[in-house]
Order: C-alpha cells, then sequence, then structure tokens
C-alpha cells in the first residue's frame, strides 16, 4: 500500500526489511486498521525524546474518507502523549493536497518547504502538531 499511495513515482524506499526493522524498534509503533485481506490502512510512527516522526499513514482507497486514518492518527497521537512526546512531525509531497487537507484538519500546521526532498525530484512539506498546546485547551 505505501508503495503505491506514498511513493508512487519515486522509487520504494519502504521495504519489507525496513518495515520490519520498525515493527522491531523499541521506539515505534506499526499500527494496522482491519484484517488480513484487506489491510484498510495502517500508520507507523517513531517516538523520540521529545518529540515523535510520523513515518507513514496509509488507507486504501476503497476505506478512503471513512474516518479510518482519523481513527489511526488520534490513537498515535494519544500513544505520543502518554509517552510524553509534545510535537509530532511529518513529511508529506506538497502535491499531495488531499494529504496536506487531512493534516491541517486534524490540527498540524506547515512548518516549512523542503524543496527536492523525495528522491531530488518533488518538494515535501514538514508539518507539525503541538499536542501539548492542543491537550491544555481541551
Amino acid at each position: 500500500m505505501s508503495r503505491d499511495l506514498i511513493e508512487s513515482g519515486l522509487g520504494w524506499s519502504w521495504t519489507p526489511l525496513r518495515i520490519t526493522k520498525e515493527i522491531n524498534a523499541g521506539n515505534a509503533n506499526v499500527i494496522v486498521a482491519g484484517k488480513r485481506n484487506p489491510i484498510m490502512g495502517f500508520a507507523i510512527m517513531k517516538y523520540l525524546d521529545d518529540e515523535a516522526r510520523l513515518n507513514l499513514l496509509a488507507v486504501h482507497p476503497r476505506y478512503q474518507r471513512q474516518g479510518i486514518g482519523t481513527r489511526l492518527l488520534q490513537w498515535l497521537e494519544e500513544t505520543a502523549r502518554v509517552n510524553g512526546n509534545g510535537v509530532i512531525y511529518l513529511e508529506t509531497r506538497l502535491a499531495n493536497q488531499a494529504a496536506r487537507k487531512f493534516y491541517e484538519t486534524a490540527g498540524y500546521q506547515i512548518i516549512q518547504y523542503l524543496p527536492g526532498y523525495y528522491r531530488g525530484r518533488e518538494t515535501a512539506i514538514r508539518m507539525a502538531h503541538d499536542l501539548w498546546l492542543t491537550h491544555a485547551s481541551r
């Protein structure tokens, strides 16, 4: 799913070996929505000292716009909060308007433009979500 939805046209950096390493890492979560076939969606988050990095989040096209991505993201955000992470960072393609809107709706803000970020060819946007600020305002 990552190769088709996220890395399309860029080469494949999230290989099965790399995902296996993330699954086995002590500072990462890999979560999956749905049963074996088809997988409805998945996400990978890495937890650092006081920040977390959302490395991947994808929902199968058949299941998009049904709240699955939102539920995956909310679970990861709560896990980051409990872990003491104050900010979540992510990168997405500048041209991926659907992802940008999804993350902005969830409270993420663009903090940086990264020309050539994807294999020297495509610009990325770095987005951030301050968990402490949003948690305090509840």
